[in-house]
């Protein structure tokens, strides 16, 4: 178990740094810090999909994940750490999968909303979107394991169907884009 916090402000951070997990000092607006704070935004969204009335499935993976970004977060704010596995990639392919199964094949785009759980998976499905692009972006000047990227694809992938699915389960349907649909003024 790592450092307890008894003080949570120490202004070391004042200066517009801020330290990783290894004890190096990094500007706060370093690519690594982008990473990891997003990642760790993400998991607040997925925060605030579990504080709503969710399917016991999407809960309990939805928990695995939060579990699994936090140990995610550490991998980026560490350098050169290893804690987010190609296990862990296909675990989320496999629900991925399962959920989909069951859902008719896409004719249309789909817009965010479909209820306040699915609205609540799109927000952490684009804020997972973003946090790969961090990823992305880190790992053009600094080494990424490529398990990081994969698990942020795959996760946004999985938050996808799994709007679909909560769109469905509360009865309020997906929102289909409509082309023609548009106001013109």
């Amino acid at each position: 178990m790592g450092n307890r916090l008894s003080r949570i402000y120490t202004r070391t951070g004042d200066d517009g740094t801020t330290g990783l997990g290894d004890g190096t000092r990094v500007a706060k607006d370093a690519a690594r810090v982008a990473a990891y704070g997003t990642v760790d935004e993400l998991n607040s969204a997925l925060g605030v999909l579990l504080a709503q009335s969710l399917p016991d499935d999407a809960r309990t993976v939805l928990t695995e994940v939060q579990h699994e970004l936090f140990d995610l977060g550490g991998e980026l704010c560490i350098p050169g750490s290893a804690l987010v596995h190609e296990d862990d990639v296909t675990r989320l392919e496999r629900r991925l999968d399962a959920w989909n199964e069951n859902l008719p094949p896409l004719k249309d785009f789909i817009l965010p909303g479909g209820g306040m759980s699915a609205a609540s998976c799109h927000l952490a499905r684009t804020i997972a979107r973003r946090a790969e692009r961090e990823v992305v972006t880190l790992s053009h000047q600094h080494a990424v394991r490529p398990e990081a990227i994969r698990y942020l694809n795959r996760l946004s992938d999985l938050l996808f169907v799994l709007a679909r699915v909560l769109a469905r389960a509360d009865g309020h349907g997906e929102v289909l884009w409509r082309k023609d649909g548009r106001r013109r003024g």
